[in-house]
């Protein structure tokens, strides 16, 4: 796969990951290139919310009942890396400050102005805060490619805010056709 294909798209640990950090894992890339590659796991909810992070940084938050279901959504672990930066990965109708674009569909923010718009209840409909990332030196996710560590599935709007994250897995691995039984821990090389 050329470089700038796997960016946009999800990486499905394998059985043969050893990892455990990764350990069925379902992560979106967000950069990949030359240099290495960065992304996202979407699937492991913790058990703070955005609330919480919101007043650890001293946002003020809306008082509107109605947008205490956003404000109570649970931030996700995103990785081994960085474990306390915050990203904000949401749907593409919002653009900030630091706004990267992953897919047409998906954006990544890590600027406080994403924050202050969810802290007043404006700002994204679909959207996951998400501390910490995945990051691999160049040449590194290749290998891990090489090894049947990950599976490739597609991205998409649906999977990232609409599966619940225990789904994410089975479901991206059914947009390839695979089931998780079909895998064994002793992927073989042809």
């Amino acid at each position: 796969m050329l470089l700038n294909q796997l960016a946009g798209q999800l990486l499905l640990a394998t059985p043969s990951l050893s990892d455990p950090n990764f350990r069925d894992a379902v992560v979106l890339v967000c950069n990949h290139d030359e240099n290495g590659s960065m992304g996202l796991i979407i699937n492991r909810p913790r058990d703070i919310s955005l609330l919480d992070v919101l007043n650890d940084l001293d946002i003020p938050t809306t008082d509107s009942p109605g947008e205490a279901a956003n404000l109570n959504r649970r931030v996700f672990e995103g990785g081994p890396v960085d474990e306390f930066r915050g990203f904000i990965l949401h749907d593409g109708w919002h653009i900030y400050e630091s706004t990267m674009q992953v897919t047409p569909e998906l954006h990544l923010t890590a600027s406080r102005d994403v924050l202050e718009e969810l802290g007043r209840g404006e700002g994204p409909e679909h959207f996951m805060m998400i501390l910490g990332y995945a990051g691999w030196a160049a040449g590194q996710l290749e290998n891990e490619l090489a090894e049947n560590d990950w599976l490739i599935a597609p991205a998409s709007h649906h999977i990232v805010f609409h599966e619940p994250p225990e789904q994410r897995w089975a479901f991206g691995a059914r947009c390839m056709g695979v089931e998780r039984a079909q895998l064994s821990s002793q992927i073989g090389h042809a």
